[in-house]
């Protein structure tokens, strides 16, 4: 069978590092790759996908850039890119989306929710459509406690930010489609670098931590911020998009939610001292209560040089537990395994160590 993609949220490092995936694991049945960029997008996303060709074998022919925004109705293509996607189109890959923990509510809202919707609507002009593949996040939970299970979505749950709430509203769009429309639903952790290379594109998550230590690493005494009794789930960007690449194209995904997230995860305090060590070679001592900790994070001044989004701060206080059982049974015989954190923690601080200088790897913290 041969497929052809579809792809949101090009060239971005998750949909770029997902090409890079389908296409060594799928080269051989791939026909075409469609890519939906912003107007404001065109020149990154040649130079972005001129990399991806040099490294894939692949010829340009097969793909097309095609200029639209999910936030417009029809994602605002013209009708005449409309005929060759009607036929073509197999698989659509739904990764565009607003993930910064800080973002206002509208703009939240306008992207996550509207423009699923809109991708939502637009595909029931796809005649061959095989699969939807909908990127969502294991944080849809918000602010639940306890084991989160996948097949769960509403709960009454609270959130800690408009991310995670329009995230959430979002899925339940796309759920309510999943009798109709073949989907796979995919619910990340909070993704870092890659396991053995620790290469990322951008330095949020987990990478606040390392910036807060770059920062006071001239202290004598480098403290634990908080208990940090909350699980730390993070998964590295290769086991995310190995995953989703099988999952996607395999008959065992249809109709399927994933927690991409890691089934043995390390509590926030054991994440910090694993940091802590491997970065400045020393160990945490006392404790910043965590309230003193998100005060100062209030304080633009102090955020912006520590570079730090004090949203990341809620955190660590949730207890959730996610299981990923659907995940792991479904990933049996793939090869597909979360690394042990330690194991990636090596490369991941590298990485920084090498890059940390880089402006256009920190987000703007505002």
């Amino acid at each position: 069978m041969y497929y052809s993609f579809f792809i949101t949220g090009f060239p971005g490092f998750l949909a770029s590092s997902l090409i890079k995936q389908m296409i060594h694991d799928h080269q051989k049945n791939i026909k075409h790759i469609y890519l939906l960029i912003l107007p404001s997008q065109k020149s990154l996303a040649e130079t972005t996908l001129e990399e991806i060709i040099n490294q894939a074998g692949l010829t340009r022919k097969q793909f097309t850039i095609v200029i639209g925004d999910i936030t417009k109705e029809g994602l605002g293509l013209e009708l005449e890119r409309m005929d060759p996607l009607k036929e073509q189109v197999t698989h659509v890959f739904h990764l565009a989306a607003i993930y910064d923990l800080a973002v206002p509510k509208d703009i939240a809202y306008e992207v996550n929710v509207n423009g699923t919707r809109n991708v939502n609507n637009w595909l029931s002009n796809l005649n061959n459509l095989k699969r939807y593949i909908y990127y969502s996040t294991a944080y849809v939970s918000g602010k639940r406690e306890g084991n989160i299970y996948e097949h769960e979505l509403k709960k009454g749950q609270e959130f800690r930010n408009h991310y995670e709430h329009t995230k959430y509203l979002a899925e339940i769009l796309v759920q309510d489609k999943i009798e109709t429309i073949p989907t796979t639903i995919i619910r990340p952790g909070v993704v870092k670098g890659h396991s053995k290379t620790g290469e990322t594109i951008k330095f949020d998550g987990l990478y606040f931590q390392l910036n807060v230590l770059e920062k006071l690493k001239f202290l004598p005494v480098i403290p634990y911020f908080g208990k940090g009794t909350a699980e730390g789930n993070f998964v590295p960007s290769d086991y995310v998009l190995e995953a989703t690449s099988y999952l996607a194209i395999h008959p065992v995904g249809e109709g399927k939610v994933y927690h991409l997230t890691d089934p043995k995860p390390y509590r926030m305090w054991e994440l910090q001292m694993m940091l802590t060590e491997e970065y400045l070679g020393r160990k945490p001592k006392g404790r910043v209560p965590l309230s003193a900790t998100k005060a100062s994070l209030r304080i633009k001044a102090i955020r912006k040089w520590l570079q730090a989004e004090a949203e990341a701060m809620d955190y660590f206080t949730i207890h959730s537990s996610y299981d990923c059982s659907q995940a792991l049974h479904d990933l049996e015989g793939s090869d597909i395994n979360c690394p042990d954190f330690k194991d990636t923690l090596g490369p991941m601080v590298r990485f920084y160590h090498n890059y940390k200088d880089d402006s256009s790897k920190h987000i703007k913290i505002n």
